[in-house]
Parts: C-alpha cells; structure tokens; sequence
C-alpha cells in the first residue's frame, strides 16, 4: 500500500517510517529539512507543513492510499511566542492534509494531543469536551477538526509526553533525565502535572493500527496506559537506568513558563485497549523498551 507520513523527522513519525518501511509498503516520508532517519525502504520529501500548496501537491502526486498526519509545531511556548506561525502549520498544515486525503479518497489518521484539555477535570475520555488552552492547544484543536471535517475516512490519535531512545530522536524530558542524572546534575520536575507518557514505538505501532488495520472513525487516545506525575516519571525513568540523584519537585506556577500546561491532563486508553491488537504500555514495561532503545544508541 502507498503510505505518506509527515512530520517523519519527529518522534512518532520517525518511529512510523521504520515500522513501515519493513512491511512492503511504498512509504513517502514527509518532513522539514534534511532527513535524520536511517536511509533505505522509502522516499523522503522536504516539505514546511506550513506551506499548504506544497503539502498538497506532494500528497497528490504521491497519491497515497493512507495518510499519518504527526507533523505538528510542538514546542508549546515557542506557539505562544508565535501563534501565527503556530497556526499556519498545526492549523493550515492540518487542513491542506485533511483536504488532499478527501480529494483522493485517501484515509487519514491525524496524531493530537492531551493539551486540547485543560487539564482540571482529567483523567480524560474520547467523549470528554476540549477547552485548548494557549495557541499550542489551540492550533492542535483545530487541526483535530480539520482532519474530522475535511477527510471523510479519517480518525485522530491523541497521544502525549512522547519520549524516545531511537538513535538520532529529539531530545525529550526523559532523555533529560538520563543525561542529567547521568552528569550528577538536579533534574526539575512538576509533581503537580498528571500525564500520561508516551513510548513513540508503541504509540507509532498504535496509529499505524489504527489508520491500516481499522475502519475506526473519529477520537482515540493512543498514549501510554499509566498516569503519573512528573516526578514519579523521573523517579522512574532514573531507577530503571541504575541513576542517582536529585530529583527536585517544583510547581509549575513557580517556573516561568509562556505556555499554560494542563495539569490534570491523563489520557483514558481504555477504548485502545478494547480496539486495537497494539496494547499500550504499562509505564515501567514502556521503560524497559526505552532502556533497550537507549543501550543501541550508546553502542
């Protein structure tokens, strides 16, 4: 099957492109500058997602059959600095993939996040109502829409505090926390935000699902199965690599942050886990692989 992805230099869509570059599809990989993904068993184009002409014309010339939208502006308080160009890529960039993936017929499964809550009221389910807080959440929300209005077979995946320990990946806070701890330096930590982790490898295995294995329409959260404060995610993350040190609780109305954060923001995986054969991971059984992850990049 012909399969794009955007944002194919990210976490997810990185993951997304070596899952399927193995699986006899014809995959086109979609992101912003030169590729950091290991070559070979794809296409790689170099498209701003912001630039709607251009996302289009390379979905329709590629004529895909399966579109994984994972593209996205992602640093929250660089959106809040710039919320044009926030809109212009996770809004308009969300709206050229919905409009091409309808044009052609394509399916399409859009990758969102648990910031479109606002994080009073959570653990969150796929019927709970959005309140976006800060032109991230915002701009994200929108694109939810646009990918559920304008693609008629489409679904949107929301996933959260996606970490990985793929070579090349993107640093992240548990890739912090290792490194940190690792140089005897204090690691910060909100312990008054819930989240709910991410391991990219499972959440890419999730939506890969989701778009070539289901006929699912609308909403699911495809995130990791435990919710947990920072802190304990630290903790964590530090007792799995053998790590010592100090693991600083703060509140995150002591930190100067441009961006609101959602507090109570954990994802509800159970509509995953009754529909999908790719469970999420239990947090220290997602540890465990990205200890894995971590020990093949230190080789």
């Amino acid at each position: 099957m012909r399969v794009a992805v955007t944002g194919a230099n990210g976490l997810l869509g990185g993951e997304a492109v070596d899952l399927l570059r193995g699986g006899g599809h014809e995959v086109l990989a979609l992101g912003r500058g030169p590729c950091r993904l290991p070559g070979g068993g794809f296409a790689w184009e170099d498209v701003d997602l912001g630039d709607g002409a251009a996302v289009g014309r390379a979905l329709l010339d590629f004529r895909p059959r399966a579109v994984l939208h994972a593209g996205a502006m992602t640093d929250v308080d660089a959106c809040e600095r710039d919320p044009r160009e926030a809109w212009r890529v996770n809004a308009g960039g969300s709206e050229a993939v919905a409009r091409a993936c309808g044009e052609l017929g394509a399916r399409l499964v859009a990758v969102s996040t648990d910031y479109v809550f606002d994080g009073r009221a959570g653990p969150y389910r796929e019927e709970d109502v959005p309140n976006p807080q800060g032109a991230y959440a915002r701009t994200k929300r929108v694109g939810e829409e646009a990918a559920l209005l304008l693609a008629p077979d489409s679904a949107v995946a929301r996933v959260a505090v996606v970490y990985s320990g793929r070579p090349g990946a993107k640093p992240t806070f548990a890739t912090q926390v290792v490194e940190k701890l690792g140089r005897g330096e204090t690691v910060r930590a909100f312990h008054d935000q819930l989240v709910s982790p991410t391991l990219a490898r499972n959440g890419a295995a999730m939506v890969l699902e989701l778009l070539l294995e289901t006929d699912y329409r609308g909403i699911l959260h495809t995130a990791g199965a435990t919710i947990l404060d920072r802190v304990d995610f630290a903790r964590r993350v530090a007792r799995r690599f053998g790590l010592e040190g100090e693991i600083l609780p703060v509140r995150t109305a002591d930190v100067k942050l441009l961006a609101p954060r959602p507090l109570r923001a954990g994802l509800s995986v159970e509509r995953a886990l009754g529909l999908l054969r790719t469970r999420p991971l239990p947090i220290d059984e997602a540890l465990d692989r990205f200890h894995e992850e971590w020990g093949r990049r230190a080789s």
